[in-house]
């Protein structure tokens, strides 16, 4: 038997042989799949709360997440900034502000790209690796961690941090393989963007991403056509700018913004109304829809 990985940062053991008859070139406290906001979250209190030797594994080639992956035209987030953030750092706090309500991909990138630099995160993750296998190892009572790179690593625990939105689901769909022109995914976005001027553009799906892009795609192409199959309800975001002065109010208020968002039912720093819209007389309930419509966002959901 193996004994304890030294609980000191940076301190596993290396070219360890395990029960499966593996070769191990690293043997750590805890793994950590993916280099979202999860997975840096993870990694940072792992190594600094904790105390414990921990490894991040990233298959893009840098911190992001979802932020990483998901670069299309229009992409921005849907919840409001000075809530869309770290709050566990008072660093991370000061030292940020975001330009505007809702950001658009390349400001959220910047952020977990400054979050990974401030708390010098990079330095406990693999980047451009792959976890190929998880194996449970009975013998050693550790996780045997395969990856693309020809690594096997080994833990006694595994956190996945893959989040809901890194597998990119291509439809089945007959002749795409045979398709004489360009076809592109939202969620694997080439990195260099893609130019659609004077082209036509079919899109398919008008969920949020959808929503986004169309509009973008739209201004640029010669034509846009949009294939929808269930017809989607939205309300205006109503984004602008942000200055310095609005963000020294906000932060001023945090604790409260932060005790709002963990109380709430869905990670919101509103109340929703504990009122059925049908007590309401029709002027009454009229006129809180106009005022939530012309403030925008999820308030609407009311």
């Amino acid at each position: 038997m193996l004994s304890r990985p030294s609980r000191r940062a940076g301190g596993h053991r290396r070219g360890l042989r395990m029960g499966a008859a593996d070769q191990i070139d690293d043997v750590h406290d805890m793994i950590v799949v993916g280099a979202g906001f999860s997975g840096l979250y993870m990694v940072h209190q792992a190594r600094e709360e904790l105390g414990i030797d921990v490894v991040g594994i990233e298959a893009g080639g840098g911190p992001g997440g979802t932020w990483y992956w998901n670069r299309y035209p229009g992409a921005r987030c849907d919840s409001e900034s000075f809530y869309y953030c770290y709050t566990f750092s008072q660093i991370l706090l000061d030292e940020w502000d975001w330009s505007s309500r809702y950001p658009e991909q390349p400001e959220i990138l910047r952020y977990l790209e400054f979050v990974a630099d401030r708390l010098d995160l990079r330095r406990s993750f693999a980047f451009d690796t792959r976890v190929e296998s998880m194996t449970w190892d009975d013998e050693t009572s550790r996780w045997i961690v395969r990856t693309d790179t020809g690594r096997t690593l080994a833990a006694t625990y595994v956190v996945t941090a893959v989040g809901c939105l890194s597998a990119a689901n291509v439809p089945s769909v007959p002749g795409l393989e045979d398709f004489g022109g360009e076809w592109f995914h939202t969620g694997r976005w080439p990195h260099e963007g893609v130019d659609f001027t004077g082209r036509r553009v079919a899109q398919i799906g008008t969920g949020s991403t959808g929503i986004q892009a169309a509009p973008v795609i739209a201004r640029e192409a010669d034509h846009l056509y949009v294939f929808q199959r269930t017809p989607n309800y939205t309300v205006p975001a109503r984004d602008r700018p942000m200055d310095r002065d609005e963000w020294v109010r906000i932060k001023a208020r945090y604790d409260e913004v932060v005790r709002a968002t963990k109380e709430s039912f869905a990670g919101f720093p509103y109340t929703p109304s504990s009122r059925s819209a049908l007590e309401l007389d029709d002027e009454e309930r009229t006129a809180i829809y106009e005022a939530l419509w012309e403030e925008g966002g999820f308030k609407f959901l009311w």
